[in-house]
């Protein structure tokens, strides 16, 4: 089936979570660097230098086509050591996994083009993927993209995990994470996050760390779980967009937030001006569900939604629902604010905490984010 953008490009499978963002948003991975080369043939870093016109020396360029100093991101990682340094990346398709350990500090990627749809690190791994030397890849390991180290921003970049269960019917574990985020200070404006179960795991390095994290004007699509972790993280008009699913005959197709915030932790998911739209039937995906880990069975999720717009595809009567019967999302830390939209119509009180006028004023990024201030600068 052609792509309604790209009529003669066929829709590839690699294309197909791109596609899935909508009509301002579609772009097939195969189309990205053709459309983005063709706007800017010359300049493929833009206004970010060059190889011979360095920003910075702490500035390296990575170009698919060959006119940066590398011509994948996980060897441009790998050339830095230490903090401070920046990768500007040109128009393309990034076909790998990429690593970002806690030694390489206050590290920028910036998507040269500033249209995420034209930056795209993508793989598809699953949880239940097989790997070469035994075993399988679990959760951690089907991230496309892991950033362990603090103070890390990223601008105008998708990040995508393309694994798709129709192709694997044999694999039971199908987590497929695109990105992985547990360094404390990570910021995340204008990029993209796109994948099915897991997409984006927003976390902390260990159970005590409580890791904040900053995602202003970004995109996330998925079906299950595909916003979940323990970090402090806060997500500023952002639109979130839940998938159809045609492998399921009867709701809930899914959850679009899965907190597991550490029991100590007094600041977990606030999700604030933002959107949550469907392209499944109305009611068939609940807002969110708590992740209770084995790992930490002391873990009580939190997450505050406000000012936002619940569109019909999330179940107004029952938002929440359990993980597991034994740590019911009664007992946990979710709360509402001022929202709106028919998925936030309150039609049984008891399943639909809110917040007083006195809470709200503590549930802000500011609260959540201290002294930390990753909306202030360019962005």
């Amino acid at each position: 089936m052609p792509s309604p953008q790209h009529p003669e490009l066929p829709l590839s499978r690699r294309g197909i979570l791109a596609a899935a963002a909508g009509t301002a948003a579609a772009l097939t991975l195969a189309a990205a660097p053709a459309r983005a080369a063709a706007a800017k043939p010359r300049r493929p870093f833009g206004r970010y230098g060059a190889p011979a016109a360095r920003l910075t020396p702490q500035t390296l360029y990575v170009d698919p086509q060959g006119r940066g100093d590398f011509t994948a991101v996980r060897d441009a990682v790998a050339a830095t050591t230490g903090s401070g340094w920046t990768l500007v990346l040109a128009p393309g398709v990034y076909r790998e996994t990429v690593a970002l350990d806690v030694t390489r500090t206050e590290a920028t990627w910036i998507g040269a083009a500033e249209d995420p749809r034209d930056v795209v690190i993508v793989y598809d791994n699953a949880a239940g993927t097989a790997k070469p030397g035994g075993g399988t890849y679990g959760t951690t390991g089907s991230a496309t993209t892991t950033v362990q180290a603090d103070g890390f921003t990223a601008r105008w970049i998708t990040f995508a995990n393309d694994w798709l269960r129709a192709d694997h019917p044999e694999i039971t574990g199908t987590q497929a994470v695109a990105i992985k985020v547990q360094g404390d200070r990570s910021a995340f404006h204008h990029c993209r996050f796109l994948g099915h179960q897991d997409t984006l795991y927003a976390d902390s390095i260990a159970l005590a760390a409580f890791a904040r994290q900053y995602y202003a004007h970004c995109y996330v699509e998925g079906d299950v779980d595909f916003v979940f972790g323990r970090a402090t993280a806060v997500y500023e008009q952002c639109r979130f967009r839940t998938l159809d699913r045609t492998d399921l005959a009867a709701a809930p197709y899914g959850f679009v937030f899965a907190p597991s915030t550490a029991g100590a932790n007094p600041r977990g998911y606030l999700v604030a001006r933002s959107q949550v739209s469907s392209e499944a039937p109305d009611s068939a995906y609940k807002l969110a569900r708590p992740w209770v880990p084995s790992s930490d069975t002391t873990a009580r999720p939190m997450l505050t939604v406000r000012d936002t717009r619940l569109d019909a595809g999330i179940d107004a009567v029952a938002p929440y629902t359990n993980m597991s019967a034994s740590f019911p999302w009664q007992s946990q830390r979710f709360a509402e604010y001022r929202n709106t939209g028919p998925g936030a119509r309150i039609t049984v009180p008891e399943n639909r905490p809110q917040l007083t006028a006195e809470q709200a004023e503590s549930a802000t990024r500011a609260a959540y984010l201290g002294d930390w201030e990753p909306w202030k600068g360019e962005c």
